[in-house]
């Protein structure tokens, strides 16, 4: 079975897209799916988390979506945090993968909830190949949600292998 980071493939959006300077383009959904890793640390540069991650406004229910424009078996997502501390704004992240928008696409069945995940780092959750065309992070609650690479492994287009579509 050849399992590949499909989000590398797909399209991003969030429910909002925090001030981050000079455009608010530079945190957009797109960088959470540029294939860079790297959460910067330290606070004499906190702007250049805006140059690497994606990052919502203080919302309720803050949410990002990987539309990954295709049907596939889902079997690991990886998220990685931002490296200068606000571990809150990755506690409590649902992921959600499913076929629906309904809400969003929040209301997709649930893979799994993060806890805190540790500054600068990168974890890992297993999803048992759930099918899917979307992948979301939503928080159920008012926050910011900040998102330094979110990395989706999975294989085959479902509709393809099962439903003969």
């Amino acid at each position: 079975m050849f399992i590949e980071d499909l989000a590398l493939k797909g399209m991003a959006v969030q429910s909002s897209t925090h001030n981050c300077g000079a455009t608010y383009s530079i945190c957009g959904a797109s960088k959470a799916i540029d294939g860079i890793r790297y959460s910067p640390s330290g606070t004499p540069h906190p702007e250049e988390t805006y140059t690497y991650c994606s990052h919502t406004s203080n919302d309720l229910n803050p949410w990002w979506r990987l539309d990954l424009l295709d049907y596939y078996y889902i079997y690991k997502v990886a998220i990685t945090n931002r490296g200068d501390g606000w571990l809150e704004q990755t506690t409590g992240v649902e992921i959600r993968i499913g076929n629906s928008l309904d809400n969003n696409g929040n209301n997709n069945p649930r893979c799994a909830v993060t806890s805190s995940v540790p500054a600068g780092s990168t974890v890992s959750f297993s999803c048992g190949g759930m099918e899917g065309r979307y992948v979301n992070m939503y928080i159920p609650k008012q926050a910011y949600l900040v998102l330094c690479e979110v990395e989706v492994y999975g294989t085959g287009n479902f509709c393809n292998l099962i439903l003969d579509c």
